[in-house]
């Protein structure tokens, strides 16, 4: 009996070693997906849908709603576990990204390139299926530019930000059009403002790892005494633009003048912000402005959702 209590000891360990890795592997694979991102990616798509439909609360089409934030998550964690997998002999040079899953050599490129290929197949098909063709070709085509055009930019020009904010608005076409099954005004001034929104909001990165991406040979920003000059730029007349684009969207939609004076107030915080970052040039206002852009957003597309309330 008293071997017992021994042999389970000696059990123990094992089991929990087991699990501890297995646990492990599926919290690589979901970092592989790039979650963070997908959660805005989500929230535009989301917000897009509610805007491009026409139908009351009451009809809602939430079981269609539920398909395209699937469909298009899927595609997008495609795209992130692609583009990390090019990535990857480039990503274990940042500190910031060298413990990235493939970069640091715990998911076999392989293994990825499969996990990737499959979630992006299922995704398109997904959204052909279960949403309308016209969804998927969309989000084709995001997968397509992002993967073949911006990703390689990003290690020759700095106008890799410009070309990768085309696929990094689409999300907002794929949720209007799966909603209105075309594409009109309201949803070309959402695709407008998120495409503006990622200028400022990368270029808050960018500076804050700007020695990081130099270190891994990506052109994000230019080199020498261009560098802060571009930056400042990129950030401030991006910002400026949102301020009559966000406004006029609502005011063209017939909103809530509630709405339109807390979207023209958010949306001048947001200069605020990028003009601090381009004066001070400090990692400090680059970290503020990178999360008052993450607020913003999400604020911004909830008023344009009240609108149809």
């Amino acid at each position: 009996m008293a071997s017992e209590p021994l042999l389970v000891a000696c059990r123990m360990p094992v089991v929990e070693h087991g699990d501890s890795v297995r646990s492990n592997v599926l919290s690589d694979y979901w970092a592989l997906t790039k979650p963070e991102i997908n959660f805005l990616i989500a929230l535009a798509t989301a917000a897009a849908f509610c805007v491009g439909c026409g139908e009351p609360l009451a009809r809602f089409p939430w079981v269609l709603l539920v398909h395209t934030l699937l469909g298009t998550v899927l595609v997008a964690s495609g795209a992130g576990t692609l583009n990390q997998l090019i990535e990857r002999q480039f990503d274990w040079q940042m500190r910031r990204t060298s413990r990235r899953p493939i970069a640091a050599g715990r998911i076999e490129p392989m293994h990825a390139l499969v996990f990737g290929m499959l979630l992006s197949l299922v995704g398109c098909i997904y959204l052909a299926l279960a949403v309308r063709p016209a969804a998927s070709l969309l989000a084709v085509l995001t997968l397509v530019c992002y993967l073949f055009l911006y990703t390689p930019l990003k290690r020759r020009t700095p106008a890799c930000t410009l070309v990768g904010a085309f696929p990094g608005a689409m999300p907002v076409l794929i949720g209007y059009v799966a909603a209105a099954g075309k594409l009109n005004s309201p949803a070309w001034f959402l695709y407008a403002i998120l495409f503006l929104w990622q200028f400022p909001h990368f270029m808050a990165i960018a500076w804050m790892y700007r020695e990081d991406y130099a270190r891994a040979g990506y052109v994000v920003l230019p080199q020498g005494t261009e560098k802060a000059t571009f930056m400042g730029w990129q950030s401030v007349l991006p910002s400026l633009a949102l301020i009559p684009t966000a406004v006029a969207s609502l005011i063209l939609q017939h909103a809530n003048q509630i709405l339109v004076v807390a979207t023209l107030l958010l949306s001048l915080s947001f200069l605020f912000f990028a003009a601090r970052l381009a004066g001070i040039r400090s990692n400090g206002a680059a970290r503020q402005l990178l999360l008052v852009s993450v607020v913003y957003l999400p604020l911004v597309f909830l008023l344009h959702v009240l609108t149809r309330v």
